[in-house]
């Protein structure tokens, strides 16, 4: 890492394997000397400071989309790629890129079935999903604990609210992973063609399910959201697919990595997890801690949406800027000692859900997830250990282990 202070413009190699293995030293280090710095690999404006990307998320200057303040001929942007159409078809309507209105809109039109109160009524689902896979796993000595436990959870349980049938379980992961590689820093050739097939796919696959749902209603998600646009309200099939699969891409692909990290952690650290064991009350706080420590996604992207001064920087509509959300939840301005995983801390304003009108709407699918498996994984493999020290893929701004191979 070259870090310029007088610039403030740094060069950070994102496929270095110290950083993707660990970037927290990289991440104090940066935060200390150019907490705002230039990512010249990236063409990004970055902030690490939990104070900075707190305020950023909740500041309306800054917003997930651009174009609805000033078009892309304005901006001097080359036209969008024919061969990346689809995929994009898909992206734009998602709500995690929209601004209000239409984000108020789509929000507001599935944000009751996340509420903690319906989540809730999944526990014995969850708990009966997680014992299930444990029995499985026992049948073995050693198994990889992410295509064994940890991915089965959230596809299960996002798919089963949604009502897609859980035999589409594969189908869904190896869409979802193939689209997900577009929001990565680096992206290859091979992998835009693989995101557009995917997403091609995805959506064929989905209409043709609306349609039945059409001709024969179910008690699931896809059904209430037909009835939505059948009532009238402005809701087209195209935002309802790319709804459909942005809750399914995003239902699990964070909490698969957050058991994974979470439990890795746990290991590393056996005076934790033996606390845990001890305290099962400490469900609430040990899962917040989790995500703190080594959250899954370690960067988010903002526009700016009207020229402004932050801190000293000047910066002009339609620059794009990158939170940190990685460096922001270990920073010593706000969490005492960071680097300690301590899983009874009480302070604990972490951002690994966001913050402001983008904040996590599966929030509360995604805690109860980790309330109920991660605590039945240790109880019932009360020795559960490494089989091999695990490596960190090599991806950004995802940040996960590669697998996870456990013995007990």
């Amino acid at each position: 890492m070259d870090i310029d202070t007088q610039t403030c413009r740094v060069q950070l190699d994102i496929r270095d394997p110290d950083f993707y293995n660990n970037p927290y030293p990289f991440y104090h280090e940066l935060r200390q000397r150019v907490p705002i710095f230039y990512w010249e690999l990236h063409d990004l404006w970055t902030f690490t400071r939990h104070q900075d990307v707190d305020r950023i998320l909740r500041d309306r200057r800054f917003g997930r989309q651009i174009s609805h303040v000033v078009s892309p001929e304005e901006l001097g942007w080359p036209p969008e790629r024919e061969d990346l159409k689809p995929f994009y078809d898909v992206d734009r309507l998602s709500m995690l890129d929209l601004e209000p209105p239409a984000h108020t809109r789509l929000r507001g039109l599935v944000h009751k079935a996340f509420m903690a109160r319906q989540i809730e009524r999944l526990r014995p689902r969850l708990t009966q999903l997680c014992h299930d896979l444990i029995d499985q796993m026992t049948a073995h000595r050693q198994v990889d604990l992410l295509p064994a436990y940890a991915t089965p959870i959230p596809v299960t349980a996002i798919a089963e609210m949604l009502g897609v049938p859980t035999s589409m379980s594969q189908s869904l992961l190896d869409w979802s992973h193939a689209m997900v590689k577009m929001y990565e820093l680096e992206r290859t050739a091979e992998s835009e063609q693989a995101a557009v097939k995917a997403a091609q796919e995805f959506v064929a696959y989905l209409r043709d399910l609306v349609a039945e749902r059409r001709q024969r209603p179910q008690d699931d998600l896809i059904t209430k959201l037909i009835e939505v646009e059948e009532a009238g309200e402005i809701l087209t099939e195209d935002e309802l697919i790319s709804t459909c699969i942005l809750l399914l891409n995003a239902g699990h692909e964070a909490t698969v990595h957050v058991i994974g990290n979470g439990v890795y952690a746990l290991l590393q650290h056996p005076e934790q997890l033996a606390r845990w064991r001890k305290e099962p009350g400490l469900a609430e706080t040990a899962v917040a801690e989790l995500l703190r420590y080594d959250t899954p996604l370690h960067q988010f992207n903002r526009w700016v949406l009207e020229d402004l001064e932050y801190e000293g920087h000047h910066f002009r509509q339609g620059t794009r800027v990158s939170l940190l959300l990685g460096a922001a939840n270990r920073d010593p301005a706000q969490f005492s000692d960071p680097d300690r995983l301590d899983l009874g801390r009480q302070k604990n304003p972490h951002v690994s859900f966001g913050g402001g009108i983008h904040y996590c709407l599966g929030a509360p699918l995604a805690q109860l997830e980790l309330q109920i498996a991660l605590p039945l994984l240790l109880t019932r493999l009360p020795n559960l250990q490494l089989a091999a020290r695990p490596h960190y893929r090599n991806t950004y701004h995802f940040h996960g282990l590669e697998s996870l191979l456990v013995t007990w």
